[in-house]
């Protein structure tokens, strides 16, 4: 019973990173387009918080899959 549970806890954990990082690159695209001469510190910043939100993905993941083992 708890298996098709955690599918869907891991599945929208997965769901939420990838909009999460598909909003971080569109609000970059933006700003980019109105400030070309800050792209490097953009891209910088674009880099860093799309790594944050995977890592926390990668966190509940491995939260919910031990949560079903034990």
């Amino acid at each position: 019973m708890f298996g098709s549970i955690t599918a869907i806890g891991m599945g929208l954990a997965v769901i939420g990173a990838g909009i999460g990082v598909g909003n971080i690159g569109g609000k970059a695209m933006e700003a980019i387009a109105r400030q070309p001469e800050a792209v490097g510190d953009i891209r910088a910043n674009m880099i860093l918080t799309a790594a944050l939100v995977e890592g926390a993905a990668l966190i509940a993941l491995l939260l919910s899959y031990l949560s079903n083992a034990a």
